[in-house]
């Protein structure tokens, strides 16, 4: 598990992402994840978002899935359900992006509800469920109105 100086250094890098060019940004982060235990769960993840954030999704589904093999856990956990079903649609592959998120859902409830929320509302259209996404947009939007909550609420109920 990574300690509180490579967590700083990690962040670090994350905030001068913009600074470097995508290939020395990646080899920056397999260089600070190689610090870490072989075929660990955050190193993966770590490794398959900036592979992710620098346009390769397809590089950074097996390092996520492999993340998730090997036990990751807490926000970085569902961070990297996001994120997989997020490559998997720009990939083409909807369906299964589609299933990660609906099973996010029922996970449970953290600060990223929304967030699994707005990337199923995106997967959604992908495979023709179009009423079902405006549904999951306006559940994620109702709760941040300053009015109008439960009407929109039912009005999501009704299209779902």
């Amino acid at each position: 598990m990574a300690d509180a100086d490579w967590e700083r250094r990690l962040g670090l890098l994350w905030s001068s992402i913009d600074e470097h060019g995508e290939d020395q940004f990646v080899a920056a982060m397999q260089a600070l994840a190689a610090e870490l235990p072989p075929d660990d769960a955050v190193g993966r993840f770590e490794q398959g978002s900036a592979f992710d954030s620098t346009g390769h999704p397809g590089l950074a589904v097996a390092r996520y899935r492999r993340a998730l093999e090997r036990g990751l856990s807490g926000l970085r956990r569902r961070r990297a359900v996001i994120q997989l079903a997020s490559s998997l649609r720009n990939l083409g592959q909807a369906e299964e992006s589609v299933a990660l998120l609906t099973d996010e859902l029922d996970a449970g409830s953290d600060e990223l509800d929304d967030a699994v929320r707005a990337f199923l509302v995106l997967a959604l259209p992908s495979v023709r469920r179009d009423r079902e996404a405006v549904s999951h947009a306006l559940t994620a939007l109702a709760p941040h109105l300053p009015r109008y909550n439960r009407s929109l609420a039912a009005y999501a109920r009704e299209l779902a």
